[in-house]
């Protein structure tokens, strides 16, 4: 299957990525067990080194344990998981008013935009 990545960016920090945003979004749950490194480096299309070190940077995040003889679970303490969520609000807010200052768009524009915009989403 495989999954198509970005040129400009590290694969493993997509996939670093992918994984946490699962967690976020609740796809994959607290205390849930991750596949193993080969079934996902086969699913992710990549070298089991590669998902190697995606597993190793998530537990020095804290963001999953490695049970020995059991695998990889997804940390139960929903305190790290409420801080990664508001960590990842922080970076995409950043990223997005990074962009829209370099193309010339004021804070205050794109907020009242992104409020009509909503009331028409609703």
């Amino acid at each position: 299957m495989g999954i198509d990545f970005l040129p400009d960016k590290p694969i493993y920090q997509q996939l670093i990525d992918r994984i946490t945003g699962d967690i976020i979004r609740g796809t994959v749950k607290s205390g849930e067990k991750l596949p193993s490194v080969r079934e996902y480096a086969v699913e992710a299309g990549v070298n089991a080194n590669t998902m190697q070190r995606v597993y190793k940077e998530l537990e020095q995040m804290e963001i999953t344990e490695t049970k020995r003889g059991q695998g990889s679970f997804v940390t139960e303490n929903e305190e790290k998981i409420f801080m990664l969520r508001n960590e990842m609000k922080e970076q995409l807010v950043t990223s997005f008013l990074q962009s829209v200052e370099a193309l010339g768009f004021t804070t205050s524009e794109m907020i009242q935009h992104l409020q009509e915009r909503g009331e028409k989403d609703d």
